[in-house]
């Protein structure tokens, strides 16, 4: 049997500016906007390839730790491929993005840089030849 990954699940503060931000940055499509039983606001997305992110706010009394995009152990980053690197690191800096490492060359790969998304999730940029 083969497994396919379903979905990236992102939980920031505020879903609806975090989405607004990646409907802009990435062409993120909102597929559906709903608050769940838990009480969470929760919005499900797809990129242009129909791979699936939600993005979500805290469950109902559910205690967040805080976000983290620096290098850190369990679930770090995902990625994007892009077109133009340097300009796309320029843009997403006018978006409000922050660039925390790169872009750096990838021997017999791409060109790649890590920025730090709204919600303080770590997003890799991947250029590839």
């Amino acid at each position: 049997m083969g497994y396919d990954l379903d979905h990236v699940h992102i939980k920031v503060e505020d879903p609806g500016a975090v989405v607004s931000w990646y409907v802009e940055a990435f062409g993120f499509k909102i597929v559906s906007d709903s608050t769940r039983i838990w009480g969470d606001r929760f919005i499900r997305c797809e990129a242009s390839n129909g791979a699936v992110v939600n993005i979500s706010g805290a469950r109902t009394d559910e205690k967040m730790g805080p976000a983290d995009a620096s290098a850190h152990w369990g679930i770090e980053h995902f990625g994007i491929k892009v077109d133009d690197i340097d300009a796309e690191i320029e843009r997403l800096n006018g978006l409000g993005a922050k660039l925390m490492e790169g872009p750096v060359s990838v021997p017999n790969g791409p060109r790649i840089a890590f920025i730090k998304a709204p919600g303080g999730v770590r997003v890799e940029l991947l250029q590839y030849p």
